[in-house]
């Protein structure tokens, strides 16, 4: 399906610098455009490929002023990043969706399945489970007994839901996911043997909640581990037992989160980050990667980074002196001979 510039920018609320008429059909990225296809300059990184990129029309932000001859058609959005991810959406959503039960799925006969759904081959839906309206489910994916699905919901292959959890509207669960594992809880006796404490709770996922492929978040032991809404969880990232992470949080890939900690909302963590367990963190707290985090952080909207974590800008001049701490130590060993002499 072709678009013209004219067409793309009236949907964007953009501005055409160039032949409004010129239809493209396809994405490329900047630096690999090629004649009828859409790219876009959001990172000024990139700014030098505008200049020599061969794709036919190019979003950018309405800021930029060109300092030399561009042969693509521009055109200028307030925010070049999310106009294509307006753009991605809009395909996407064009794309034809599958739907009906296959004959190789195993439904429970207590189950009860909304209309508009596909359901793929080899897929299991446990006794009790309520799975809503034009919800995906691909094959190999098993759900557990009395495990709900809100409406809307892709869950891709291989996912793993246990019973008695819970499934927002409008998730998105990536393959290998594990949602109601149980937690790590064991106790130990006077000899030191490890006995297993029953895990009796469950999962719950917020709306429009995305988690990443092999990400896993383990049941509570009592009550639920709570993932809020707009929750964004990347690949490789464990969520231990009780956790509760507020809404519209991002958390990147290979992140841990340790038992009944609580996450606030609208928090940003780096992929690699460690959080123990039983604290809290305040809401708008950014943690970059590797960061360990070991006791609360109770101001809200402030940065972190480091293992021990500490502010920023402290974590900065630390890293300059750590650099220079060979040389130091040298200095020192020399005034000590000195001294001595």
């Amino acid at each position: 399906m072709e678009f013209s510039a004219q067409q793309i920018a009236e949907f964007l609320k953009g501005e055409v610098v160039g032949n409004k008429d010129i239809k493209v059909s396809v994405f490329s990225k900047i630096e690999e455009g090629r004649s009828g296809t859409l790219t876009f300059l959001a990172n000024p990184k990139y700014t030098h490929y505008i200049y020599e990129t061969h794709a036919d029309i190019v979003i950018v932000n309405k800021t930029f002023e060109p300092e030399r001859a561009i042969s693509a058609t521009l055109i200028k959005v307030n925010d070049a990043y999310q106009s294509i991810a307006q753009l991605f959406t809009l395909v996407n959503n064009l794309k034809p969706r599958k739907t009906g039960i296959s004959a190789k799925a195993d439904i429970a006969q207590s189950a009860s399945i909304g209309k508009d759904i596909f359901v793929g081959a080899f897929v299991s839906i446990g006794e009790n489970c309520k799975i809503g309206n034009n919800v995906t489910i691909h094959p190999n994916t098993q759900i557990g007994d009395n495990v709900s699905v809100g409406d809307g919901s892709i869950i891709y292959s291989n996912v793993s839901i246990y019973s008695d959890c819970v499934v927002g509207k409008n998730n998105i669960i990536h393959s290998g996911a594990v949602i109601g594992a149980d937690g790590f809880g064991f106790a130990p006796d006077e000899e030191g043997h490890y006995h297993k404490i029953p895990q009796i709770g469950n999962v719950v996922l917020g709306d429009d909640v995305e988690i990443g492929a092999n990400t896993t978040i383990d049941r509570a032991t009592m009550g639920a581990t709570h993932i809020g809404d707009g929750v964004k969880i990347d690949n490789l990232v464990q969520v231990a037992h009780n956790v509760e992470v507020g809404e519209y949080t991002a958390i990147a890939a290979q992140t841990g989160i340790a038992g009944s900690t609580k996450v606030g909302r609208r928090c940003i963590f780096g992929g690699q980050v460690g959080i123990t367990g039983h604290i809290s963190i305040a809401d708008g707290t950014i943690l970059g990667a590797q960061t360990g985090v070991s006791g609360n952080i109770n101001e809200g909207g402030k940065v972190w980074a480091g293992s021990p974590v500490l502010p920023i800008d402290t974590f900065r001049r630390a890293s300059v002196l750590i650099r220079k701490l060979p040389d130091i130590v040298h200095t020192v060993y020399d005034l000590e001979k000195k001294l001595q002499k």
